[in-house]
């Protein structure tokens, strides 16, 4: 029988600043991936919109880049993955409800995007997923403050 070691977890000290998250991804057609998104309820941050990118507003402090393809490229010496063909990421947005996740995920699929799987329902958390114009994937989730401690 193998032997079974506990995981031993050091207490991490808080963080003395907040942090901003920007995730770069990139779009083939940024107008088109910016009605997509503005059709989900997003909005942008015009200081940091242009031809290149455009800046979609998750939170205070969450935002994703959209940028076109050849400025994505000035920004790694890698070549960029396929998410049409490959799951680079899976990008998770909560919800204030269920009916708000399924809200989402109908708009995102009349928007042009598409079904990832049906939707996960485990009580405390339920999520819905989805394909944007690009084929990045895309959850949708709410979990029931209840259980959030």
């Amino acid at each position: 029988m193998p032997v079974v070691y506990p995981i031993m977890l050091t207490p991490t000290p808080p963080m003395s600043t907040s942090h901003k998250l920007f995730v770069n991804i990139r779009v083939n057609d940024l107008q088109k991936s910016m009605a997509f998104f503005a059709a989900l309820g997003f909005t942008f941050n015009t200081q940091f919109t242009d031809d290149n990118a455009a800046c979609l507003v998750v939170s205070d402090d969450a935002y994703f880049m959209l940028l076109t393809d050849g400025f994505f490229r000035g920004f790694t010496t890698k070549t960029p993955s396929d998410p049409t063909v490959v799951t680079e990421a899976m990008y998770a947005v909560s919800c204030d409800s269920r009916t708000d996740v399924d809200a989402m995920f109908h708009a995102a699929i009349d928007a042009g995007g598409s079904k990832v799987m049906p939707p996960q329902d485990h009580g405390f958390m339920y999520s819905q997923s989805f394909y944007d114009l690009d084929g990045h994937h895309w959850e949708v989730l709410w979990m029931d403050p209840a259980t959030i401690q």
